[in-house]
């Protein structure tokens, strides 16, 4: 119940940033022909990175390195600001992004998966995973995932 001050407040402003960049970003791509989709994305994932905080963009900007290399036919965009990669088409489903920590202001990034990923383990599995550093390791865990996701 709202109070005599007005409603209570339900979203922060960074949720609320991140709806209203989703509603955008759909309504963007309603029009658009695949072609056009897949530039309009990337560049739409490249204004996103270049927006972040220089800790942030730099790994996301290796991130997008490392996801474009593991599957090139996944399409560079945003998902409610993000940088994401979805399958082709019209109707391509997000499979993947990178939250920065800015996003949110919490301690780390994360690179997440969408209920479309075939990550699949048994009847338990990881879809979040904490980045805090890109080493090799990480780099060949996220080129990994990413392809399995994709098969």
């Amino acid at each position: 119940m709202p109070s005599k001050s007005g409603p209570a407040k339900v979203w922060s402003e960074e949720e609320r940033s991140a709806m209203k960049a989703g509603a955008r970003e759909r309504k963007a791509a309603s029009g658009r022909s695949l072609a056009d989709e897949r530039a309009a994305g990337l560049k739409d994932l490249q204004d996103a990175i270049a927006k972040m905080p220089p800790d942030d963009r730099a790994m996301a900007e290796r991130i997008h390195q490392v996801v474009s290399a593991a599957v090139p036919a996944l399409t560079p965009k945003t998902y409610y600001g993000m940088p994401a990669y979805a399958t082709e088409g019209k109707n391509g489903k997000v499979i993947c992004f990178f939250k920065p920590k800015s996003k949110f202001k919490v301690r780390y990034s994360t690179f997440e998966f969408q209920a479309d990923a075939n990550l699949d383990d048994g009847p338990f599995w990881p879809v979040s995973f904490a980045v805090t550093e890109l080493t090799t390791d990480v780099e060949a865990r996220i080129q990994a995932l990413v392809k399995q996701a994709v098969r």
